[in-house]
């Protein structure tokens, strides 16, 4: 029997969450991990509305996946005060567990940000250098360890750290960086030094020795660097090592189209592929080849898409101000509403999850709808 553990760990293998932003909530909100999924199918949809929500009971749901969190910020009592608390009541009531996607299927390989990246592009084109405008940091879980040591030790010192598991970078082992200098010291009556005497200062021929090494292999290494270092004391740094950028994964993307359109262009085939009656479009009347795009409100992405060489930036909402700032920045832009640029995904998101989730059926939303609709047009 599928347990609510198992839609999760469904739904991180899609929207993994260390690809969420530091400010979102994603993940399971409302449940058990250990509850069995009943037989009834799980709604994905974009917002838990209060009719959202009486749709899932209607079906009978199990679960619902919500693409915004409906517990985002704080929340100090849940008396159905509000229609996001109305909604959450009755998952509860009903014992219907909630989870959530949000910035992490964005940020994901063939996620959100990928997919509304494909609605800019022309028929045949499959768009080119598409990265991150954000690229998501792995944590290293790595340090480098830098000694100095007389030259003719140096080798025994960098065999000793490589056993300890220290200088592995990918497929390679034993990794050091030498260079050579001149370490000086005096000691004082009770040292007894490995070269020249004390209470003399002494300029001794050393290496600096530079090895990256695994966190948890840091107490070995340097257990194994004292063993081989011919010094009583010897100097040692333990340097912590920046995350290292992959941008396939983060928030937003660049994309390169195959060659140069309009943007009146481009703001037809995305009002076309998100299925809308229209899309804003302020035109900075330079040629667009190179697309930003980002899922929702992406104000924040604007200037990095600039910085990457867009003329375009395709989302779902900015002020006018933001809009005015990317214009006189030379680079176009094109709003589909905020919910718009991500709802055409969920029916791509559920097939996902049931690949993922024999047995279990999903169901997208009927009753979940943008907030604002064109009147008068």
């Amino acid at each position: 029997m599928k347990t609510v553990g198992h839609l999760a760990c469904a739904l991180e293998g899609i929207a993994p969450s260390p690809y969420a932003e530091a400010w979102d909530n994603v993940g399971l909100l409302v449940g058990d991990y250990d509850e069995p999924l009943s037989d009834g199918p799980v709604l994905v949809t974009i917002d838990l509305t209060a009719d959202v929500a009486a749709e899932a009971l209607e079906f009978g749901a199990s679960a619902v996946v919500a693409y915004h969190p409906p517990i985002f910020k704080g929340i100090k009592r849940l008396t159905g005060a509000t229609p996001r608390e109305k909604g959450l009541l009755r998952c509860v009531r009903a014992g219907m567990a909630v989870l959530s996607p949000h910035t992490a299927l964005d940020a994901a390989p063939d996620g959100l940000a990928e997919w509304l990246s494909r609605t800019t592009l022309a028929d045949g084109d499959t768009g080119r250098d598409l990265r991150a405008l954000s690229a998501h940091q792995h944590g290293s879980g790595e340090v480098k360890i830098v000694t100095f040591v007389p030259t003719e030790h140096a080798g025994a010192v960098c065999e000793a750290l490589a056993e300890a598991g220290a200088g592995v970078i990918g497929a390679y082992t034993g990794c050091s960086f030498q260079q050579p200098g001149t370490g000086t010291f005096i000691g004082d009556g009770t040292t007894n030094p490995a070269v020249g005497e004390r209470g003399r200062l002494e300029h001794v021929p050393e290496l600096r020795l530079e090895m990256v090494c695994p966190t948890h292999a840091l107490g070995r290494a340097i257990v194994a660097l004292n063993s081989a270092h011919p010094y009583e004391e010897p100097a040692f740094d333990v340097i912590p090592l920046a995350s290292k950028p992959d941008v396939t994964i983060g928030a937003g993307r660049a994309v390169t189209l195959a060659s140069p359109a309009r943007i009146s262009e481009i703001a037809e085939r995305v009002r076309t592929a998100l299925g809308v009656d229209a899309v804003k479009v302020a035109d900075a009347g330079t040629p667009v080849q190179r697309i930003g795009v980002c899922p929702g409100s992406g104000a924040s992405l604007v200037e990095s898409a600039i910085a990457d060489g867009c003329t375009c930036f395709v989302t779902g909402e900015m002020s006018h101000h933001e809009a005015l700032a990317a214009l006189d920045a030379g680079c176009g832009v094109i709003l589909a509403g905020h919910s718009n640029t991500e709802r055409p995904y969920m029916p791509t998101l559920a097939r996902r999850l049931s690949e993922s989730l024999d047995g279990v059926k999903f169901v997208v939303s009927e009753r979940d709808r943008a907030p604002f609709a064109l009147h008068g047009a």
